[in-house]
């Protein structure tokens, strides 16, 4: 049996039989909003606070400061703290947008591994990530490459990954099938908000539940329901969206 690296999430590990598998690369997917950011966050904090697990934070998107903001407004509150003390290690967009070539920008993250034991990674976000490559080619290439450096620096990793589409089956890009597990964050419309759910829908060497369940972003981040959402995510005709 492969070890599990837990999401700290309540309700998520049990969807996925305990975690997900040490060494793997994960996509969450999501349009704005439906707490990718806070998931990645949550993921580096319980890490550290309830494993020992040192890990970094890489951000094309946000800086430091917006970081440790958003870990406070879910009640992470000693977040800033682990920053401060390198438990968890931020690479923000100030630094890593600078950098305009792929070599480098992977060069800038090995340094940064290679300065301490870690454990977990997060990037946030692919999209942006990937606008370093001409082609699909060259895309496929040093999506691999990447993938393949996080594993053989024993990272455990999460790859966020801004989605326009509501539905997941009507934008499948090429980063979902390079990655060993896929989950999709999902909001909808409703008269008095949106509605929230997650579905886990690939992972490698994993026996996982594939029902999509109901999920809340409040004080202390992520939380799954473990009623399932009673629907399929290819039957659109049939499910409340």
């Amino acid at each position: 049996m492969p070890h599990l690296v837990s999401t700290g999430v309540d309700g998520l590990d049990s969807i996925l039989g305990g975690g997900i598998t040490e060494r793997s690369t994960v996509l969450v997917s999501g349009n704005p909003g439906t707490g990718k950011s806070i998931f990645g966050i949550q993921y580096l904090y319980t890490g550290v606070t309830e494993h020992g697990d040192r890990g970094v934070y890489v951000s094309f998107e946000e800086n430091e400061e917006d970081i440790r903001e958003a870990a406070e407004s879910v009640g992470f509150e000693e977040f800033g703290d682990l920053v401060d003390d390198g438990e968890i290690v931020i690479l923000d967009k100030r630094e890593m947008l600078r950098i305009e070539d792929f070599t480098e920008t992977i060069d800038r993250l090995l340094e940064t591994v290679a300065e301490g034991e870690f454990d977990r990674l997060v990037l946030d976000s692919l999209s942006m990530f990937q606008l370093f490559f001409e082609d699909e080619h060259e895309k496929r290439t040093s999506l691999l490459k990447f993938s393949d450096i996080l594993k053989e620096s024993g990272l455990t990793s999460l790859l966020i990954n801004e989605q326009g589409a509501v539905f997941p089956d009507t934008e499948i890009g090429l980063e979902n099938f390079l990655t060993d597990g896929n989950v999709y964050l999902i909001q909808t419309p409703t008269e008095s908000g949106v509605n929230r759910y997650v579905w886990v829908a690939k992972m490698r060497k994993q026996d996982i539940d594939t029902d999509i369940f109901p999920l809340e972003i409040g004080p202390g981040g992520l939380t799954v329901h473990d009623q399932a959402g009673g629907f399929a995510m290819m039957e659109r005709s049939e499910s409340p969206f």
